[in-house]
């Protein structure tokens, strides 16, 4: 099986400058690639099954956004924001794609990383050439976002990694159903042993402030320019939306095969938010958009 390269970037913030560090298989000869992005608690080792059964057809990109994983944490925590995102990735991207003047690359964005790939896949002259949202769109349910900011917020410290691997099969009840093994490796993607030897979960718990900062006049605006990067969106797009998602509605997923993109939607059944396509009948579903 092929293994990854782990890499770093450095990138720059209103705060300063900060590495962002990122997994890479396939041969990076390859001019065709995947640039894979995470949910906004996760990281890029999420994509290893996928990464591994395309890494013959693409140079497989995964990053860790910053404040997550191997990447650094921000100086200013108002900054985990999408624009800040979108800006670590465009200078991913300088340094990934092949020179030349035809420069694309295939996306798949776990919600956090969907929308980072919709900011992007809207703007003029971006490189996207093909785009999965995999349950993510511009209208976020209210009750959702509120059970995402609670988790996020929660500054836990576990005694064991088996405490902590229960924990966070717990709070993962909605990614379906998982064999032992594959619990285990999605917690320990997401688990890290501190100094005090206590688990703790990888990222910056300042990741929590801007969801604290949110207000319902700001979540409208921010539906409104939501909707609009969707409806700037050109290349071909699929959305995947697991069919019990609380995040994603099924009226949301059916305006957006009707506008902007008019997104191909293939729903998953017996998921929630979001599929985690480890297994092969997920991974199917990207291969043939991606290749097909």
């Amino acid at each position: 099986m092929p293994e990854a390269k782990i890499k770093s970037v450095q990138c720059l913030s209103l705060a300063g400058l900060h590495r962002m560090s990122y997994k890479e298989w396939g041969d990076e000869s390859n001019p065709r690639v995947l640039l894979c992005v995470h949910g906004v608690t996760r990281v890029g080792d999420d994509f290893d099954y996928m990464a591994r059964a395309l890494a013959s057809d693409y140079r497989v990109i995964a990053p860790d956004i910053v404040g997550r994983g191997r990447s650094d944490w921000l100086m200013n925590p108002q900054l985990y924001i999408i624009p800040q995102y979108v800006s670590d990735i465009v200078t991913l991207l300088a340094r990934v794609l092949p020179d030349g003047e035809r420069q694309s690359v295939d996306w798949f964005g776990t919600s956090m990383g969907g929308l980072i790939g919709m900011g992007l896949a809207s703007l003029p002259g971006n490189p996207i050439r093909k785009l999965i949202l995999n349950d993510i769109g511009p209208v976020l349910a209210p009750m959702a976002m509120q059970r995402i900011g609670d988790y996020i917020g929660q500054d836990l410290r576990f005694d064991s990694f088996d405490e902590g691997a229960a924990f966070v099969r717990a709070v993962s009840q909605s990614f379906g159903e998982h064999s032992e093994a594959e619990w285990h490796k999605l917690a320990s993607d997401v688990l890290r042993q501190d100094k005090d030897g206590k688990w703790v979960r990888h990222y910056d718990m300042g990741l929590a402030q801007p969801f604290r900062a949110a207000t319902p006049e700001r979540a409208e605006a921010d539906q409104a320019m939501l909707w609009a990067a969707y409806d700037a969106i050109t290349c071909p797009t699929l959305l995947v939306r697991g069919a019990d998602s609380d995040l994603l509605s099924a009226e949301t997923a059916k305006q957006m095969s009707e506008r902007g993109p008019k997104a191909q939607l293939v729903e998953i059944p017996n998921v929630g938010h979001a599929p985690t396509f480890i297994h092969d009948d997920q991974i199917h579903i990207a291969k043939q958009f991606l290749l097909g």
